[in-house]
């Protein structure tokens, strides 16, 4: 997947998933644009880690907005528990990432399909 293709690709499944949980204002559409300028210089250096673009800046964009705003995305799993948590990127490293609970490992959506059924 050529470089360009694999950024705008991994940008659009985490702006995706903002708007999905309505968080997708200025502010942190800035974040995604920031995420994906510091992973264009890391993709450029291994391009074959483009397959793993989309995962490592939705965990970029994550990490952003804990820093600034709190814990994103919040996992629809364990809501009786009282204890909100957020869901994480697996594999943290890989192809097809996915949004998990960290606490039951289940997997809540592909990465850029919050709020939609998980697909086989």
């Amino acid at each position: 997947m050529e470089l360009e293709q694999a950024l705008h690709a991994a940008r659009a499944l985490v702006l995706a998933d903002l708007v999905a949980d309505e968080v997708a204002d200025a502010d942190i559409v800035s974040l995604v644009e920031d995420a994906v300028a510091h992973r264009r210089w890391w993709v450029e250096q291994w391009p074959e880690g483009a397959a793993f673009v989309a995962g490592l800046i939705a965990q970029d964009v994550q990490d952003a907005l804990l820093d600034r705003y709190g814990r994103w995305p919040l996992c629809p799993v364990c809501t009786e528990s009282g204890d909100p948590h957020a869901l994480e990127v697996e594999p943290e490293l890989g192809p097809d990432p996915h949004w998990v609970c960290p606490k039951t490992a289940i997997a809540v959506a592909r990465v850029g399909r919050l709020g939609m059924p998980v697909e086989g």
